[in-house]
């Protein structure tokens, strides 16, 4: 008999950058990750227009304010050979405009077996 794998959905704990530290240059939004991300959530929970950048450096995604993006990674994968966001990396935010309160969250889902 064939026996069969289980991946449960971890989560690390949530990540916030408070309004007050988004400035005009690009600011880590917590530490890096502990784990692959399988799925991640970012919310802009400030009253500004942010932009958000995967090497600090790039412009990658807008978000309004109140708005946010999911990323499904590996939808549907196993562990083994899967798409992810590698472990030790960091997201990065900073100001389209100037927020005044709030703060930006950053949610991190992984796989264990």
């Amino acid at each position: 008999m064939a026996s069969i794998s289980s991946i449960r959905l971890k989560c690390e704990p949530l990540r916030y950058l408070a309004f007050g530290s988004i400035a005009a240059g690009y600011a880590g939004i917590g530490t890096a990750l502990l784990h692959p991300a399988r799925m991640i959530l970012v919310q802009n929970l400030t009253d500004a227009l942010l932009m958000f950048s995967f090497d600090a450096v790039d412009d990658h995604f807008p978000l309004a304010a109140g708005d946010k993006l999911i990323l499904d990674i590996t939808t549907n994968k196993s562990v083994v050979n899967s798409f992810v966001w590698p472990e030790a990396q960091r997201l990065y935010v900073r100001q389209v405009l100037v927020p005044t309160t709030g703060s930006v969250a950053l949610t991190v889902f992984y796989g264990a077996e």
